[in-house]
């Protein structure tokens, strides 16, 4: 009879990604801990950051410290190696010697998930200076500072894959998220640019495009549907064109897996819908 570990480390070793190292930002929970799972059930080793501390002018719980420590523990449980560390994205500085350290630690770097955001709900006229500063700090500046953490690594590596998080906001105007919808538009600027500047040396820059996700963060979001109710004219532009409200952090994490793999080898510069045909409405 097989032994369940010796068969675990097997498929393991013979995974989409067997043998890379992985960040994932945003890991403590929802997409990101899901992303993390589900690249280390495919061979990885995950360097996993999150701030793990609430988020001035966001509205929703955010990430514990015991969050990020669940992620660490369910990578190891699938047989990887997990290092973690609490960051804030926006923080470049502590988030490149971060980076330094897991790949370091890992023995090098060969992907990058740049999956922390974050989102809040407003008319225009509620959108206040510090709320605006704060969405795009952390949605598109750090998105940056994650890239430019990773790059030196990857080119450490010779080459390696980049899959930034954006969203079908990313892809259509939707209202009253007007901070979340320029940032990840912003997204997408950084990730074309990046795939044309970094071909030459192997890296591959692609950015991902959910509709709604079933996570803590959308759960925790309050005031669309009123605002929705308030201005029927705009509510189609919130529906999926296949008949569901909802998908899952794992429909999104196959795209990422595919993204990071060498099946994507000739893949960049991609902007991948995983939104049940929402950005075709």
């Amino acid at each position: 009879m097989t032994d369940p570990d010796s068969r675990h480390a097997t498929d393991r070793a013979r995974g989409r990604v067997a043998g890379k190292v992985a960040l994932v930002t945003g890991a403590a929970r929802g997409q990101g801990r899901s992303h993390a799972l589900r690249l280390a059930a495919e061979g990885a080793d995950i360097i996993g950051i999150d701030i793990c501390a609430p988020v001035d002018h966001v509205s929703y719980a955010t990430s514990t410290p015991e969050d990020l420590a669940t992620t660490a523990r369910l990578v190891e449980e699938a047989g990887a190696r997990a290092v973690t560390a609490i960051v804030d994205v926006r923080d470049a500085r502590a988030l490149a010697d971060a980076v330094a350290e897991g790949a370091g630690e890992l023995g090098g770097l060969d992907i990058a998930v740049a999956n922390a955001g974050v989102c809040s709900i407003q008319r225009w006229d509620e959108v206040t200076p510090e709320l605006w500063d704060t969405v795009i700090g952390v949605n598109l500046t750090g998105v940056w500072n994650t890239c430019t953490a990773a790059i030196p690594h990857l080119l450490g590596r010779g080459g390696g894959s980049m899959v930034l998080i954006s969203s079908t906001a990313g892809l259509k105007g939707q209202p009253f998220l007007t901070p979340y919808v320029a940032s990840k538009h912003g997204l997408v600027g950084i990730m074309r640019s990046l795939a044309n500047e970094l071909a030459s040396k192997h890296i591959r820059v692609n950015s991902l495009h959910p509709t709604g996700v079933d996570t803590p963060m959308l759960n925790g979001m309050t005031g669309l549907t009123e605002r929705i109710e308030a201005s029927p004219d705009v509510g189609s532009l919130f529906l999926n064109s296949l008949p569901v409200d909802l998908v899952r952090a794992e429909d999104i994490s196959n795209a990422v897996l595919f993204l990071a793999s060498d099946e994507a080898r000739y893949v960049t510069g991609l902007t991948m819908t995983v939104d049940a045909g929402a950005s075709a409405r």
